[in-house]
């Protein structure tokens, strides 16, 4: 799985693979917000991802050396994007929080990418990141969004974490050259340090609640693993504002799930995002 020589494209086999991704990350996002303990929950995740990453990491061999500045420099920006995912989900609904999270962070992947991964889109390929976000940010922006303001700063500081910390990781999947690696060590180590705050934090009363949650929560880090996985290896085939944008899609996926399995409604304001998505990716994959 090394980078290939050709030149970066957004095929339909990447489209269709980021997609998947896009629905896997939705998934164990639901589970958290399902949850009665959002901190706990999200450390429980990442904690057992770590230690399914262990075993493959003697499979697939550690990542290159210079990949490695890349993959600290991400594990210390992850835990901003927990204690941030986790304060989002606690004090606002999903349906508002998600869409803003991962609405405005590809804008910001798209523009950076441009000084620090060289990368530049075509108009097309611009428009249909600004519809896709245009279309998250519908699906979850209501005129009633600001009146909870502590969810809303928690979400827009971790979009800022997102870009940073997406921009950071496709540099170093492409520097490390082979992105299976890169995305099994990095997982390796990221779970343990938001999980020893989390449990420093609640002591010994932690283990119960994650005795009773750990099966789902294994499900959860089964899915954060392949998403994020499917992500960065379509970043080495693909330019990165694009992938970002279109994993952004999640949101569609978490509006649905939400819907389904949290009961929350389905407007004609979601339906209206829907559709700006389902635009901004054909314009991505025309472009």
């Amino acid at each position: 799985m090394t980078s290939p020589a050709v030149p970066l494209a957004l095929t339909w086999p990447v489209v269709l693979v980021v997609l998947f991704g896009a629905l896997l990350h939705a998934s164990w996002n639901v589970l958290v917000k399902s949850s009665t303990d959002k901190a706990l929950d999200t450390a429980l995740i990442h904690l057992l991802g770590s230690l399914i990453a262990l075993p493959l990491l003697l499979v697939v061999g550690l990542p290159g050396s210079a990949s490695w500045p890349f993959i600290l420099a991400s594990v210390i920006i992850h835990i901003g994007y927990y204690i941030a995912l986790a304060g989002a989900y606690k004090h606002g609904d999903m349906g508002l929080t998600y869409p803003l999270m991962r609405g405005v962070a590809p804008m910001l992947v798209a523009f950076s990418a441009v000084m620090t991964v060289g990368e530049s889109l075509t108009p097309l390929g611009w428009a249909g990141v600004m519809g896709i976000c245009a279309g998250v940010l519908v699906l979850g922006l209501s005129r009633h969004a600001l009146d909870n303001r502590r969810a809303t700063l928690f979400a827009l500081a971790n979009a800022v974490v997102i870009a940073v910390y997406t921009v950071i990781d496709a540099l170093g999947a492409r520097a490390s050259g082979n992105a299976v690696q890169y995305v099994v060590a990095l997982f390796v180590l990221d779970g343990w340090p938001f999980a020893f705050i989390v449990l420093a934090r609640r002591g010994r009363a932690a283990w119960p609640y994650a005795r009773k949650r750990w099966p789902v929560a294994m499900g959860g880090a089964l899915a954060s693993l392949g998403s994020y996985g499917i992500a960065l290896w379509a970043m080495t085939r693909a330019p990165v504002a694009t992938v970002a944008a279109l994993r952004e899609t999640s949101v569609l996926f978490a509006a649905l799930l939400g819907t389904w399995l949290l009961k929350e409604q389905f407007t004609a304001r979601r339906a209206l995002g829907t559709c700006v998505i389902v635009a901004g990716v054909m314009a991505l994959r025309l472009a």
